[in-house]
């Protein structure tokens, strides 16, 4: 039988959540019946281009400085699809399922694309476009309940729209003895420390201020206690600067991206989120799979993944100065974190597995790419 060649098209290929995962599930899915190609715009956001084409993708720039170059790609795009004898594309994120739907009308190609976010938090201009062109592709996913909700309040689609979510390789994402040490050794971080931390794009829906300043008052009752921010973006700068007006240096470390996060992850006793808002977070389904305590806000899909009092410790997203206390708290009760962080591995490998997230997509592509769905 001949293989379905799919075609993933995504603005960048840097270490954000959604790039994160081609790589993941690339490794997973089933070989004998589908083959794998990438499309990305922006150069310089390549981090997980090794890593695909270590796990046999096919990885192209169409090189974009810009979203309006990017959408003038579209054409290449399709003469890319036609010359490659692609079946079947799969689009991430708004700009990219722009050029997607271009495809769809231009070649009749089934198209899916998968939506991250929430509509309300996208740009005005972006939004409308979603909008507009919705309809255009032959099938969506929402990585969440919270985000299909979205879709069909601000779209209300005539597609059918598939809840697909997120997952995590549990059996690479796993603790083992001594992978974090390493990781305290080069910050000078005591091996007995109590550690919080968190992998995140430096946007202003992750509310790294915040971040610190929670830190900040956990840590005036904990001599002991260090923090961890691992990632890159616009807003770093305004970051170092809040980390320098509230005296943590040498507290709280920025270590900037990291292609492989799994020690870092090994260095943390407990993962924090203080975001306003979420898709289904990726490194939040990796700290659980790793065995770090929760403590966040019930952002987006994050409140579909952690239980309150069962997986970790969650607050309403306005409430995030509520989580000072709450953090202080797991930072000074070892058996607190630690059932914490038992809760949160079983929970990911019971419900939020890669193999179950491949196993869903592999079904919509045979679906989709057959004509059989609705």
């Amino acid at each position: 039988m001949k293989k379905v060649r799919v075609l993933h098209i995504i603005k960048s290929l840097g270490r954000g959540g959604a790039e994160t995962l081609l790589p993941e599930t690339l490794r997973l899915h089933d070989r004998g019946h589908f083959d794998f190609h990438y499309i990305y715009f922006l150069p310089w956001k390549d981090q997980m281009v090794g890593a695909l084409r270590d796990a046999g993708g096919v990885v192209t720039c169409l090189s974009a400085s810009n979203n309006v170059w990017l959408a003038l790609r579209a054409e290449d795009v399709v003469r890319y699809v036609r010359q490659h004898d692609i079946a079947l594309v799969h689009c991430h994120l708004p700009w990219a399922g722009f050029v997607g739907r271009w495809v769809h009308q231009r070649t009749g190609m089934p198209v899916i694309y998968t939506e991250h976010n929430k509509q309300e938090r996208y740009h005005g201009v972006t939004r409308w476009l979603n909008k507009i062109s919705f309809n255009y592709q032959t099938a969506a996913v929402a990585v969440s309940g919270d985000v299909r909700e979205s879709i069909e309040k601000n779209i209300a689609p005539a597609i059918p729209i598939y809840e697909i979510l997120n997952g995590v390789n549990t059996d690479f994402f796993q603790r083992g003895e001594g992978i974090g040490v390493p990781v305290r050794e080069r910050l000078g971080i005591p091996v007995d420390a109590v550690v919080v931390g968190i992998v995140s794009v430096f946007r202003f829906q992750k509310r790294l201020k915040e971040w610190l300043r929670v830190f900040n008052e956990a840590a005036r009752a904990q001599d002991n206690f260090f923090g961890i921010i691992v990632g890159d973006g616009p807003l770093r700068a305004e970051v170092e600067a809040e980390l320098v007006t509230l005296g943590l240096r040498g507290r709280v470390f920025l270590p900037g991206l990291q292609t492989e996060v799994k020690p870092w992850y090994a260095a943390m006793d407990i993962f924090m989120m203080t975001s306003v808002f979420e898709g289904l977070p990726i490194a939040l389904l990796e700290a659980m799979s790793m065995g770090c305590a929760v403590v966040t806000t019930s952002a987006g899909g994050i409140k579909e993944v952690v239980r309150h009092e069962e997986d970790g410790l969650v607050v309403d997203v306005d409430a995030w100065t509520s989580l000072g206390t709450i953090l202080q708290s797991v930072a000074e009760d070892a058996v607190l974190r630690k059932r914490l962080a038992e809760a949160a591995r079983t929970r990911v490998v019971e419900a939020f597995s890669l193999q179950r997230m491949v196993g869903d997509l592999e079904q919509l592509y045979t679906r989709v790419f057959s004509g059989k769905y609705s």
